[in-house]
């Protein structure tokens, strides 16, 4: 069975994004809540954010929200905050594959791509 990860990166302060909070939402027709997590100190979470019976094809997003993060590290941001949440919308079309979608981050901007 296939499983969904993910990691943040912060390249503003060349660091792992630590105790962001992550939502997972299942995308079909409406917006489920699946998992919510925090990063850990090495910007990942410490098991996969979906696994099993529940992970099936589809569409899905995660939600970072990086905006507090940052807040946290004592970081003036204007407000609103050019980045409060990221939302990346992807899809998961293998059921039998490892998903990875890790995160790079700045105050005002991100990257993505599907990892190993």
């Amino acid at each position: 069975m296939g499983y969904l990860t993910t990691h943040v990166l912060d390249s503003a302060h060349g660091c792992p994004g630590s105790d962001i909070p992550v939502t997972l939402y299942r995308i079909d027709g409406e917006r489920t809540l699946l998992a919510e997590r925090h990063t850990n100190d090495d910007g990942r979470c410490d098991s996969p954010i979906l696994e099993g019976s529940d992970f099936v094809a589809g569409v899905y997003e995660l939600v970072f929200r990086v905006g507090d993060y940052y807040r946290g590290k004592g970081l003036s941001l204007p407000e609103p905050a050019f980045l409060d949440e990221v939302v990346l919308r992807f899809g998961i079309a293998d059921e039998d594959e490892h998903y990875h979608v890790p995160l790079l981050i700045s105050p005002y901007s991100y990257s993505t791509y599907r990892g190993s």
